[in-house]
């Protein structure tokens, strides 16, 4: 098993989790959808993150999910996966079903459901870090878990070598600014990935390393250029590229009937469907797949963007 020397940057998509008609993993699906990621050129992938539906899986479709994953990426790019429940010895478990296979580190979210400050969390992502050898990335997602992370408590985690970077997912674009400068002063402990899809280019400028974007797993070509143009201070490049993923990004507004991931995944899903790397855009109970005229509205944005159709390129 091996882990990366260096850090992890650039372009990571949380996958999504493709299900078929009666919810059991789509592994075809799931192996065409590796392989579109791999082919755009991605810096690495986030397995069982909140875009892959973790929260609905039990441990048997957790492990089914890394065995796929690992083993269609075979080490071509590093795998992240999320270690993602609501207490401390929870978490542990998972980290420990999940050494045998080939990980670059894992995610993980403070704890929730209970009620946690600061000093629980302090002691939740020392406990993890502390059960493993591999890195620990902390993924402050407060609108799910209902805690945020501060900048300081991060680089004090930083610091002590606790944690090896942050996934953001706060959608606080002045608290990730504020994260992006005191990392700087204290000499870059962290990387910092942002999960903001239509702001990433505003991160690159705050001084983000890169980005795990849900919208890329439709189109990560789209995401890995922005990111090499950033790396290239090609700025007008990145606006067109950004500009044109925040215009894919209307098809989690579509469906108008749904709210949170039923929405937002629902139409990754969906849109995969309709490119053809996906069988179906089946969600996990209770949630259901979106269909009717939103589908036909998500497949003209596709073609708008240059995804689906005759001149399709983005993809």
């Amino acid at each position: 098993m091996t882990t990366p020397s260096a850090p992890l940057t650039g372009v990571v998509p949380p996958l999504l989790t493709p299900l078929t008609v009666d919810g059991d993993i789509d592994l075809p699906s799931l192996e065409r959808l590796v392989g579109h990621l791999l082919e755009a050129g991605v810096d690495g992938i986030f397995a069982l993150g909140s875009s892959g539906e973790v929260a609905f899986w039990d441990d048997a479709r957790r492990e089914a999910v890394l065995e796929a994953v690992t083993g269609t990426v075979a080490g071509q790019v590093p795998v992240l996966a999320g270690a993602i429940d609501m207490q401390t010895d929870r978490v542990i478990q998972h980290v420990r079903a999940a050494e045998r296979f080939d990980l670059a580190g894992y995610v993980v979210t403070a704890p929730f459901y209970a009620i946690t400050g600061t000093e629980e969390i302090d002691t939740h992502f020392r406990a993890i870090a502390a059960a493993t050898d591999r890195p620990l990335w902390a993924y402050d997602i407060p609108v799910c878990v209902h805690a945020k992370l501060s900048a300081a408590q991060l680089l004090g985690l930083g610091a002590d070598g606790v944690i090896a970077g942050v996934k953001d997912s706060s959608g606080d674009d002045v608290g990730f600014r504020r994260l992006s400068a005191a990392n700087r002063a204290a000499g870059s402990p962290l990387t910092l990935l942002t999960g903001h899809e239509v702001v990433v280019d505003g991160a690159y400028l705050a001084g983000a390393d890169g980005s795990v974007p849900g919208l890329g797993n439709v189109d990560p070509a789209g995401y890995v250029r922005m990111h090499r143009a950033a790396q290239a201070g090609d700025w007008e490049q990145v606006r067109r590229e950004q500009d044109r993923l925040a215009q894919l990004f209307e098809i989690v507004f579509q469906p108008t009937d749904k709210v949170g991931p039923a929405a937002g995944v629902g139409a990754f899903k969906t849109a995969l469907r309709e490119l053809g790397i996906f069988s179906t855009n089946t969600m996990a109970r209770p949630m259901s797949p979106i269909d009717g005229e939103a589908v036909g509205r998500i497949r003209e944005i596709l073609e708008q963007t240059d995804l689906l159709g005759d001149g399709a390129t983005g993809a």
